[in-house]
């Protein structure tokens, strides 16, 4: 059974239709990377995983139970959810954003025990972070930061981690130090990516979405074939492959129109 299932996901703002009937879903120790275009559904389709937004219609269900009958201790119990900044102005500590992770867990008084300390510490040891600790978490790094949110996600002890661009503004080594710790630990993973290569590389399983519907879903080596790429991102693409043997994408620049003979009629793009 998958940890999570999302099944016909509609969602509109206003007029505008967002999602168009996606389906999905994350087995245990699998990674799956939601990518597309800026404004294909992605994140929408994220927040909607953790009831941030109801969608319009469908259903996701968390181990076979609709979301919505899990109260919200419980569905932070075993989803965690990784947000490229820590919300507020809140001058806390690096220990203390990571014991944030415990809350769920916490009893009547909320205090953090024993047990709450040694996880948030190991949480942060198998981050690489554990050496930030006492440091103040708003002067970190943004390399350092996601670490420690990675930490807090980890403290956390779900069934489920969703990470909305986890790789954002960060360096070329900081990008994939961050992918690997989350590869490493094994969870349930379901992560927005803009780069494909890393996708590539870290996924198990890729969903294309475009315009709010999936164009593809499966193994990256198949679902990012060159000519969907091209199509859906609008820029020349080509295969590669690594040394390694993981598939890699080239990239040529924009995709220059294709040439139109006068007696041709375009085709209507949005039909």
């Amino acid at each position: 059974m998958p940890v999570l299932e999302a099944r016909g996901l509609r969602h509109a703002f206003g007029t505008a239709e967002v999602l168009r009937g996606v389906d999905l879903s994350v087995t245990d120790g699998e990674v799956v990377g939601l990518v597309g275009p800026n404004g294909s559904g992605k994140t929408t389709a994220l927040r909607i995983l953790h009831r941030a937004l109801v969608p319009s219609a469908g259903q996701v269900l968390l181990a076979g139970r609709d979301l919505g009958e899990h109260s919200g201790r419980e569905r932070a119990q075993q989803i965690a959810v990784m947000a490229q900044e820590l919300a507020g102005e809140v001058p806390l500590s690096v220990a203390d954003v990571v014991l944030l992770g415990r809350i769920p867990h916490a009893g009547a008084f909320g205090s953090s025990s024993e047990e709450d300390l040694q996880i948030a510490a190991e949480a942060l040891a198998d981050a690489g972070a554990l050496h930030l600790a006492r440091r103040e978490f708003g002067l970190l790094s943004g390399g350092e930061k996601q670490r420690v949110l990675i930490a807090r996600a980890l403290a956390q002890q779900p069934r489920l981690l969703l990470m909305d661009e986890p790789t954002n503004h960060l360096d070329i080594g900081s990008q994939h130090h961050v992918l690997q710790i989350v590869r490493g630990r094994g969870l349930a993973t379901v992560v927005v990516l803009h780069d494909l290569n890393l996708a590539a590389r870290y996924c198990d399983r890729v969903i294309v979405l475009d315009r709010g519907r999936v164009q593809a879903e499966g193994p990256p080596s198949s679902a990012l074939a060159a000519e969907l790429v091209t199509a859906t991102y609008d820029v020349a693409a080509e295969r590669a492959t690594a040394d390694d043997g993981t598939a890699q994408l080239l990239f040529r620049g924009h995709r220059p129109a294709p040439a139109t003979r006068p007696e041709e009629t375009p085709v209507d793009a949005h039909r």
